[in-house]
């Protein structure tokens, strides 16, 4: 599909100042962030097609935090490569910050969390850690920790828990099954088995 697209970029390396069809190209590469393959595409059409046809097969195949959720629900995602507005109404995301990977309480928190994954996975939770404070993810804006925390957020994207000690799987649990949504969910669950 995006090859077609090339080709027209090669017969007419101009286009985008004629009006032509190179803009659809230029927003395919932009929103997947591939700025450098754009300027490439704006100056030199037959290194495009080179360049672009890898990085068009690799955007079309890409997966999204919650297919590869779905595939793996037990992986630890990194908050670097999650966006939140992906999981709102999906899954709940339970993020495990620290300034670093060797702060005790992080991997205390770690060892809670893996011990009893399954749970968590029944109530839909994805794991995510923050251990790069400078990578500033959008977890970490939106959550703003100081040092080590644990927040809980709600599928429909309000934070419901903030620790700043480690929590048991037990007790994340309990506070997931008050949650109405969760309430609803299981009542849901109920009607649907026999």
């Amino acid at each position: 599909m995006h090859m077609k697209k090339l080709q027209t970029l090669r017969r007419s390396p101009l286009a985008i100042l004629a009006g032509g069809s190179i803009w659809p190209i230029m927003k395919f590469l932009f929103q997947r962030g591939l700025v450098a393959a754009a300027l490439i595409a704006l100056a030199t059409p037959a290194l495009a097609e080179e360049h672009l046809g890898a990085a068009a097969a690799a955007a079309d195949t890409a997966e999204t935090v919650y297919e590869r959720w779905q595939a793996a629900p037990t992986t630890v995602f990194d908050a670097a490569e999650v966006d939140p507005s992906e999981l709102q109404w999906v899954l709940r995301p339970l993020v495990v910050f620290a300034d670093t990977p060797n702060d005790p309480r992080f991997r205390q928190q770690m060892d809670l969390l893996m011990a009893d994954i399954d749970q968590l996975i029944e109530r839909d939770v994805i794991l995510i850690t923050d251990t790069a404070p400078e990578a500033e993810s959008a977890l970490r804006i939106q959550l703003r920790p100081r040092g080590y925390m644990m927040a809980l957020v709600a599928k429909d994207g309000r934070v419901a828990l903030r620790k700043p000690s480690p929590w048991s799987v037990r007790e994340l649990t309990r506070s997931i099954d008050k949650m109405p949504l969760r309430q609803q969910e299981v009542r849901d669950r109920r009607q649907v088995q026999p």
